[in-house]
């Protein structure tokens, strides 16, 4: 049996090739008017334009709300603490509103769930009759947004838990960013030592939209031991919530925009064939909650 050290190790390095630049603008709140295959689209809100939209695209229950505004400037990297809030037995149970969508999308989503299972010891199951609980995954509103974690009936009485995805939130990044909020995961911009590592450009940030940028405490949310990744599928774009069209987010240690992973690789390889097996690869930060 291989010792529990050299175990972490193989793991650490995995981590650290995993999850390259897979878009988190295709994960804010987006008209289902956009194609995103035509043009990177940025659209993150506030809460109050889009209800409980926190971040862009995260629904937060109450008790989520009161710890994220007491953790800002405090201790965190991405990941739910709060044990109470990931899925038993790792194993998310989801329906799919089929009516919602139309064959292709059925597949891309199960594409997503499948690439998260099998890089991951996350499992996923369809609903069955005797399930009391499972996320439903629908398109009848606006914008690609998700519940964070497992919804728990202590929350405000729901028990209700949602992934939206609109028309314009296909790209394989966009399915699997928000499947990991409801996972669990929180965005990564968010850690507690972020500004060792981005700087946060106040003055093109839109007004109003300044909460977004908060830093989380250690007692919300955690980075599992798992360094700033600039490049993570839960990372603000550079361009989050701009005013000005210029950027709200700048790296510090390296010089790498955080910016369209489809964009880039189509420039560096020019062929979609390897880009998709390139992606399939390197999506999957959330191996980490195997170990929390």
């Amino acid at each position: 049996m291989l010792p529990s050290s050299f175990k972490m190790e193989q793991f650490y390095i995995r981590l650290v090739v995993l999850s390259i630049l897979v878009v988190i603008s295709s994960a804010a709140p987006i008209s289902e008017h956009v194609d995103l295959e035509d043009e990177v689209y940025y659209a993150f809100t506030t809460l109050g334009e889009y209800g409980e939209y926190f971040e862009g695209d995260m629904l937060l229950s109450k008790s989520q709300r009161e710890a994220i505004f007491q953790a800002v400037d405090g201790n965190s990297r991405n990941g739910l603490r709060n044990a109470a809030k990931r899925w038993p037995n790792r194993t998310v149970v989801y329906h799919i509103n089929e009516k919602d969508f139309d064959e292709e999308h059925v597949l891309k989503i199960e594409d997503a769930l499948a690439d998260i299972a099998n890089h991951s010891c996350i499992t996923f199951r369809p609903r069955e009759k005797d399930d009391e609980h499972a996320v439903i995954i629908q398109g009848t509103k606006d914008g690609c947004f998700s519940n964070v974690g497992f919804s728990t009936p202590d929350d405000e009485g729901e028990i209700r838990q949602v992934l939206n995805l609109a028309k314009g939130c296909f790209k394989h990044g966009t399915v699997v960013h928000e499947m990991l909020h409801t996972i669990g995961f929180y965005h990564m911009q968010s850690t507690y030592d972020r500004d060792d590592f981005v700087t946060i450009l106040w003055e093109n940030i839109k007004p109003g939209h300044e909460h977004n940028f908060a830093k989380y405490s250690n007692d919300t949310v955690t980075d599992f031991g798992v360094p700033y990744d600039y490049n993570s599928v839960m990372h603000y774009t550079e361009k989050a919530f701009s005013v000005n069209g210029n950027k709200t987010i700048g790296p510090l240690k390296v010089r790498l925009l955080v910016t369209s992973l489809h964009q880039i690789f189509k420039t560096l390889f020019n062929t979609e064939k390897y880009f998709t097996h390139y992606v399939r690869w390197h999506i999957t930060s959330v191996i980490i909650y195997c170990y929390a």
